[in-house]
């Protein structure tokens, strides 16, 4: 690309000096003829274009290289049914909080001589599901949208974004520039309201620290760990707040992986104060709050300070009583320093009931039937993975035992959905964790169903020439939804698929395929995938039987007779 000042060029040109302004590595997506002019302007320009089998799975790993580095992530498509194959991770990328950017192609606007041949408004269909979406109607005005888009994309709450590109309008010429990004950083909070926060918190009996999805940023993770080590109070993790703190620390409470009635939520309950940091809506509440503040504390919270970057979203049963509202890691580094610990804490009560889960999840760990049993299933996984290897969940039952069960020692090494919750991420979420991360062990985790739906990504993962492992968890059957089926007094019914045989698929697309006999067998495979370089699948059979006996019933019992 030329930077000769005020020479004009095509428009397409300038769209990926923009990107290449803004730091774009890659851009993900199946072109179409609407693109071609974009693809001849990549052609000749630092970025890379990965070609997938589907859009879905090009958005997705936009999605997940933004969750990974806080730089959006940029897919394309071309106009029509290339664009409704983005919207699932366009929304997937929106509600899980991941910056990215989705380019699509549209027929020309000026003079067209195809009728409605494949056209939709892109632009109101991508509306509810992004934080900006627009046609660029002017070779002039890319630069300022280009620079909008990724503004927007990138501060909090990170977000979804979209912009069109007609074809007439790429090949236009133009003499516009990049603009570069400004610097800027985000507003503290004030201090009147830092020192409520502190007042509550010494006035406490039993405060705790609830790490939410909107605390899962770098800064934030290491003023968390001040936090924790200067005061000692106990912690809990939401599912997209995995990591952020070292699991492995002797105040770790657990993680809020089921609605109510796990061991860490009747810790919650125990305290008189929750400090809920990074507290985003789309995932499901760690804690119910009530309109009743005294007398016996289960079931409700007697008060909550909510730090983050923007106000509480107030629903029925979250209405903190005090927000912290800023940058979050000065936040807590500002509370951090201010506050007192009080000799008066008293975490007993909470810390059981972390000694208790402990007690009830190791009998379950060691059980080696199989079809593999869940729980057990984790142990392994976690033993074979090194300490700074990163797991990417599809979306099943099993998600529920990793979020639980796992345990996590850094932020992002354990990915999963806990905002959309779609089906369908986890092969193209770690191909892409892989990418950038070529000398950590990176594996996706993914039910049969859900890989099934973007399986073809395997060729894409074999062509780049990565490493990485597939555990494929195998019921032969949409396992999650047979598990509320059950759950719901319904009939076992229309829930069962058959498979292919996974060792054969994966070799048919250049693959290492491997087959699972016996729980001994499992911890060999694992061993071996992750010695071995290329891409490695893994066909697990799993017992989900016994799912609602022990997550439905005999946690939720065990936690509520302590």
């Amino acid at each position: 690309m030329s930077d000769t000042p005020n020479q004009t060029r095509k428009a397409s040109d300038l769209l990926v000096e923009c990107l290449e302004a803004e730091g774009v590595e890659y851009i993900f997506g199946v072109p179409g003829e609407e693109n071609l002019d974009l693809l001849e302007s990549l052609a000749d320009s630092s970025i890379k274009l990965v070609l997938t089998r589907h859009e879905q799975g090009a958005g997705f790993m936009a999605a997940t290289y933004g969750r990974h580095t806080g730089k959006a992530g940029v897919c394309l498509a071309t106009l029509g049914p290339g664009a409704t194959n983005l919207v699932t991770a366009m929304a997937y990328g929106q509600l899980g909080g991941m910056p990215m950017l989705a380019i699509t192609g549209q027929k020309p606007i000026k003079h067209s001589k195809q009728g409605r041949f494949q056209i939709l408004d892109v632009v109101d269909m991508m509306g509810p599901l992004t934080k900006f979406t627009h046609q660029l109607a002017s070779g002039d005005n890319i630069p300022s949208r280009v620079r909008e888009a990724f503004r927007l994309a990138e501060e909090e709450k990170p977000g979804a974004v979209h912009l069109e590109l007609p074809e007439d309008i790429a090949t236009e010429e133009t003499d516009s520039r990049p603009i570069p990004a400004s610097q800027a950083r985000r507003p503290s909070a004030e201090a009147k309201a830092v020192r409520q926060a502190v007042e509550a918190i010494e006035a406490a009996k039993a405060p705790v620290l609830v790490v939410a999805a909107g605390a899962n940023r770098r800064m934030t993770c290491k003023m968390l760990r001040e936090f924790v080590e200067k005061t000692g109070i106990p912690f809990v993790t939401t599912q997209m707040g995995k990591g952020v703190l070292d699991e492995r620390h002797p105040l770790f409470l657990g993680c809020a992986a089921l609605s109510s009635g796990d061991f860490c939520h009747r810790a919650i309950e125990d305290a008189d104060l929750v400090i809920n940091v990074g507290h985003d809506v789309i995932e499901k509440p760690p804690f119910f709050m009530t309109d009743a503040f005294e007398g016996d504390a289960r079931g409700q919270t007697d008060k909550v300070v909510h730090i983050s970057n923007t106000t509480a979203e107030v629903d029925p049963v979250y209405f903190p009583q005090i927000e912290v509202i800023g940058d979050i890691a000065n936040a807590i580094w500002q509370i951090k320093e201010a506050v007192t610990p009080q000799e008066t804490w008293d975490f007993t009560r909470m810390l059981e009931y972390r000694q208790a889960e402990h007690a009830h999840s190791t009998p379950l760990e060691e059980d080696e039937r199989f079809p593999i049993f869940p729980p057990h299933l984790v142990w392994q996984v976690r033993r074979a993975m090194p300490e700074d290897g990163i797991i990417c969940l599809d979306n099943g039952i099993y998600k529920i035992w990793f979020a639980r069960n796992y345990t996590a020692y850094r932020p992002n090494t354990v990915l999963l959905d806990n905002a959309l919750a779609s089906m369908g991420a986890g092969l193209p979420s770690a191909m892409m964790s892989a990418m950038l991360y070529p000398d950590r062990r990176v594996m996706a985790i993914c039910g049969d169903g859900g890989f099934m739906m973007n399986s073809q990504e395997l060729e894409t993962a074999v062509r780049l020439g990565l490493n990485l492992t597939v555990l494929i968890l195998r019921d032969d059957a949409y396992g999650m939804i047979r598990w509320k089926q059950k759950n719901m007094g319904f009939e076992d019914y229309g829930l069962k698929f058959g498979n292919p045989d996974f060792v054969e698929y994966a070799a048919s697309y250049g693959a290492h395929g491997h087959r699972v006999t016996s729980s001994e067998h499992l911890a060999d495979v694992l061993a071996q995938a992750g010695e071995g370089g290329g891409v490695h699948v893994i066909d697990c059979p799993v017992d989900y039987s016994e799912n609602d006996r022990i997550l439905n019933h005999e946690i939720k019992e065990l936690s509520a007779a302590l």
